[in-house]
Order: structure tokens, then C-alpha cells, then sequence
């Protein structure tokens, strides 16, 4: 069997991504061998230069093109830039995969690869709740203030409905199928949540890791932001503008956070669990 990388790829690791596919589709064979060391040793510089305009999403579209299918559309639904990206000439690739006889991708997600969609469902589940977060007891809203992670939320004065400036001050999150809140709209989350370490701790933003812990959050129909791990709740104080966990206290105003937007079912199917 012809076993290589894309010769049109024009990039060391996006190569990478067809060797695998097709040493699992067209019968090649993956081994562990015990006490194996195996490492990448990567160059002090690139020694080829890439062609101008050249870019990864050219890369992962000729993936794409060559590999998966009807599976493509679940990319192209997420990324519909990459619909109409010029692939180049994939014809050299296409052939290679069908004079190997390789198996469909679809095969390789349901004998390979079966557990990927728990991780990263291919169409992205609808999310429990977005928009502002508005404090009920004070009027202001979580505000991520740009800041860096590890830095804590922010109570600001609400920005929806003054035009573009809502969505720059950072006032739009997700709460996501993952049970985690993200910045940003259900089709444009960031890749870092909400986090919070004990109960008196502030509520601060670290990359996501999607394993629930520290980053799982209730939304309650008192409408607490409960967090199971330290058993206390998102509370704030108008004085400061700190966000911080406390012990839960449905009735105090400043427990309570409205989201703009809502989906009930979503949020019935979390609470149940």
C-alpha cells in the first residue's frame, strides 16, 4: 500500500491529517507496541517557503474534499467561508483513495471513531441559554472586560441595543450544550469559560476544557447560577462590581442573573441530570 501525505498540502501538520485517515480507511494497520517512545522533533525554522494566499483552511478543505464524504457539509455548515475556498486540484488524492479501495468515512466514524460526537457532535447541539446576563438585584450586566484569562468577571452597565458596541464590551454569552458559559453567541463561542475554584472564590475565565468540574454551571428556575462543585451560587455586589460565589440565597437579588434569550427545554433536560 501507498502510504504518504497530500504533495499539494503546504503545511507540515495539516499533512499529517490524511497520512492517519488513510492508514484507517484503506487497511493499513495501527500497533502499540509496549514501552514505544515516539516524538516530534521539530525544525529551528521551516525550510520551504508557502505560497502567497496559501492558508490551514485550504489545507482542511482538501481533507475535507478528499476524505469525508458527505460528512464535508457538517464543515461547511459550521464554516460556510470554506464552502467556496478554492481546494485546488484534489484529482491526484481522489484517485489514490479509489484505486486503495479505502472504506467510506463514514465508516471510520462509526468503527473508529464512535465516541468522537459525544466530544464534538458534528451538528452542534442547541445551547440552554444566550445573550446579556443581567443582574436582577443591581441592573448591570457580566461584562468580561477584554481581560486576559485567569482575570475576573465584571459587572458593567448593559450595552444591548446601543448598536456594535454591544458586542465589542464583551456582554454576549453562551451557555452551552457542555453544561459551561462562553463568551460570545451561540455561533461564535470562545474557547474559555467560566471557571470558579471554591465558594467564596470570584468567578474568572479560563480555557475550557469541556470535562464539566469547575466549569459546570444550574441555571435554576429562581434563576441561581448554581455551581455543583463548590454548592454555592454566582452572587455580585453593586459597590465594586466584583462577581464572586457565595452560599445560595435564591431570594437575594443579586443571586439572580436573567439571561436575553432562553430555550426551556434545553434548560429542563440540564436539570434533570
Amino acid at each position: 500500500m501507498r502510504q504518504g501525505g497530500d504533495d499539494e498540502s503546504d503545511a507540515e501538520m495539516s499533512a499529517l491529517l490524511p497520512s492517519s485517515l488513510q492508514v484507517w480507511m484503506c487497511g493499513g494497520r495501527m500497533e502499540d507496541i509496549p514501552c514505544s517512545r515516539v516524538g516530534h522533533i521539530y525544525r529551528k525554522y521551516v525550510p520551504y517557503k508557502v505560497p502567497a494566499g496559501v492558508s490551514l483552511a485550504r489545507n482542511l478543505k482538501r481533507v475535507a474534499e478528499v476524505w469525508m464524504d458527505e460528512y464535508a457539509e457538517h464543515i461547511y455548515q459550521r464554516r460556510p467561508e470554506y464552502r467556496h475556498l478554492s481546494a485546488g486540484d484534489v484529482a491526484a488524492q481522489k484517485k489514490l483513495r479509489s484505486s486503495l479501495n479505502c472504506k467510506s468515512f463514514k465508516w471510520f466514524m462509526t468503527k473508529i471513531a464512535w465516541d468522537l460526537p459525544k466530544f464534538y457532535p458534528p451538528v452542534e447541539p442547541p445551547a440552554a441559554a444566550w445573550g446579556e446576563i443581567r443582574n436582577v438585584g443591581t441592573g448591570l450586566c457580566v461584562d468580561t472586560k477584554h481581560g486576559a484569562l485567569g482575570s475576573p468577571l465584571r459587572l458593567e452597565s448593559c450595552v444591548r441595543g446601543r448598536g456594535e458596541a454591544a458586542w465589542n464590551n464583551m456582554q454576549v454569552f453562551t451557555f452551552t450544550w457542555r453544561e459551561d458559559i462562553r463568551p460570545g453567541d451561540p455561533q461564535h463561542t470562545k474557547k474559555f469559560c467560566f471557571d470558579a475554584v471554591s465558594h467564596t472564590s470570584p468567578v474568572t475565565l479560563y480555557d475550557c476544557h469541556s470535562m464539566k468540574g469547575n466549569q459546570l454551571w444550574k441555571y435554576r428556575k429562581d434563576k441561581t447560577l448554581y455551581h455543583p462543585v463548590s454548592g454555592s451560587c454566582m452572587d455580585c455586589s453593586e459597590s465594586d462590581h466584583r462577581i464572586f460565589m457565595s452560599a445560595c440565597r435564591p431570594a437575594s437579588p443579586t443571586q439572580q442573573w436573567l439571561f436575553e434569550h432562553t430555550n426551556s427545554t434545553v434548560l429542563e433536560a440540564f436539570n434533570r441530570n
